[in-house]
């Protein structure tokens, strides 16, 4: 998308590569046939999701939304998921804008799987972004560093042990504007503290609703992945969340769309779509 000005804040996409996830945890309880038919899987029945982040510029900071996998995957994983990041690293896409990481002033993360929050910490273990806050909700970094046995796959959970005292600085509990016109808004469902960040200015409001509503079918809240903690959780707040966004005309960003991740919700039926723009 071309830059967004949005009040103080420019608004940039940006790319951090791509990874394969299983199509049926991807699409939960939708059969296969239904899903395959506009996105086919490979042999080892794994679709391919971008992973995006933003990049907000204003009031004096740098902000990235989500920061993708990271460059330090192991082979055993990086197979596992296909991750590419091709010309689309991190590091590259903020080049592309005359930036580097140690330019980033804030760190607002979604939630903490590692196709979010990874590469905290660079090759030689030092942070990432050494100017930067993290702010991630509380009950986020409580569950991420769990023994919950279904859960832990999901976090990079060595790295966060060793950033655990970083990020805490900046966590934050429950919804909460973090600077002028950005708030986080806590909604749970994917992950215990999951939050969405909501960008507001002078009537206009952009979301990016981390892994609620990251490819267009998600904009149906019955549509929910298995990889989602808390689905009927997810369900509920996609429905109240969805409604105000259809209702206002927020502007969205898709976390997992490759194509056309900017658009809008519009009211369906008893349900939404994404219509891109």
């Amino acid at each position: 998308m071309p830059s967004l000005t949005l009040g103080a804040w420019t608004i940039h996409t940006i790319e951090t590569g791509t990874l394969k996830l299983d199509g049926g945890a991807m699409f939960g309880s939708v059969p296969k046939p239904i899903w395959s038919r506009s996105h086919p899987a490979d042999e080892r029945n794994r679709i391919t999701l971008a992973m995006r982040a933003l990049l907000l510029e204003g009031e004096g900071r740098r902000v990235l939304v989500d920061i993708g996998v990271g460059d330090k995957f192991p082979p055993k994983l990086v197979d596992i998921y296909a991750v590419d990041h091709g010309t689309h690293t991190l590091e590259r896409s903020l080049a592309a804008l005359g930036l580097g990481t140690e330019d980033i002033t804030d760190l607002v993360l979604t939630h903490l799987h590692f196709d979010h929050a990874g590469g905290l910490l660079d090759s030689e273990g030092r942070r990432a972004f050494p100017r930067a806050t993290i702010v991630a909700q509380r009950a986020e970094w409580e569950v991420a560093l769990g023994d919950n046995p279904r859960l832990v796959a999901s976090y990079d959970q060595p790295e966060l042990r060793l950033v655990r005292e970083w990020g805490e600085q900046g966590s934050v509990d429950g919804e909460r504007e973090v600077m002028p016109g950005i708030a986080v808004v806590p909604t749970g469902g994917h992950s215990t503290g999951h939050q969405a960040v909501i960008v507001r200015a002078r009537g206009a409001t952009l979301a990016f609703f981390g892994d609620l509503c990251m490819r267009p079918w998600s904009a149906n809240p019955r549509w929910v992945t298995a990889f989602d903690d808390f689905p009927l959780d997810s369900v509920a707040v996609k429905g109240s969340l969805f409604a105000r966004a259809a209702d206002e005309g927020w502007t969205i960003v898709l976390s997992h769309e490759r194509a056309h991740p900017v658009g809008r919700l519009a009211r369906d039926r008893d349900r939404f779509r994404f219509d891109p723009i």
